[in-house]
């Protein structure tokens, strides 16, 4: 008998609690990978549908050489986000087939081979809000979703939006991203059919107070069914658009 068998029987037969066999299982199949400055959970791909990411803020180069190269070793791709540029730079001499934008602040090795499925309009307000688009369409990658940017369509010229209203229609999931008064996400749940998901920038003068009332303006959407993430949040909106699309693919 394997080990993994042996552990689900002292579950069955009541020797092993729940907790302790679920970790018994992770450790058994390599699920987790222990590096000393992070564990690495292999398997959260099976579980949830999307890889394990890097949150590069708050990190030192040297645990980022030491995570980043465990993850590509099993995952065949990799994605850093919030990289400040010293480790994007580090990261790229070691991995030098990544991807280093410092406008997304990520820093990413792609793969190749991976098929892409779905269809996300990444939508932006303005030039000024491509960062966080961009952090947004590299997360949605690594998820294996196919995205399109939609950029500087914001109200202020809100003809540009119209000219681009068939893209968002042939859209299966739209993000949605603006700073300043938050507008743009209102008008495009009233467009089109598909989910919407906010995300507000910190973009703004000073009574935008670093995104709150951009992210105020669209919890308080008059468009039914619009979801909000968190200020700058590209890669959370990223996720759940994924998640959305895995959903529609089962």
């Amino acid at each position: 008998m394997d080990r993994k068998s042996k552990i689900l029987e002292a579950v069955s037969n009541g020797t092993l609690g729940f907790a302790e066999a679920v970790a018994r299982l992770a450790a058994a199949e390599g699920a987790v990978a222990d590096l000393g400055v992070a564990k690495i959970d292999h398997a959260r791909m099976a579980r949830c549908g999307m890889p394990e990411f890097v949150y590069g803020a708050g990190k030192n180069v040297e645990q980022l050489l030491t995570i980043v190269p465990e993850i590509l070793r099993r995952n065949g791709s990799v994605l850093v986000t919030r990289v400040e540029p010293a480790a994007g730079r580090a990261l790229l001499e070691k991995v030098p087939q990544g991807i280093h934008d410092a406008q997304a602040k990520v820093f990413a090795v792609r793969n190749s081979a991976r098929e892409l499925h779905g269809n996300v309009a990444v939508v932006s307000a303005g030039t000024s809000d491509l960062g966080v688009a961009l952090e947004a369409k590299y997360t949605l990658e690594e998820c294996g979703v196919r995205s399109e940017l939609v950029t500087d369509v914001g109200v202020a010229g809100i003809e540009r939006l119209f000219a681009s209203l068939d893209r968002l229609r042939r859209a299966d999931v739209c993000i949605v991203i603006a700073g300043m008064e938050g507008a743009l996400p209102s008008v495009v749940g009233g467009l089109v059919r598909v989910p919407v998901i906010a995300v507000p920038t910190s973009v703004g003068y000073g009574a935008s107070f670093g995104g709150l009332a951009a992210l105020l303006g669209m919890l308080n959407s008059c468009a039914a069914g619009v979801t909000v993430v968190n200020v700058d949040n590209g890669f959370g909106a990223a996720c759940a658009a994924a998640r959305i699309i895995n959903c529609r693919e089962k």
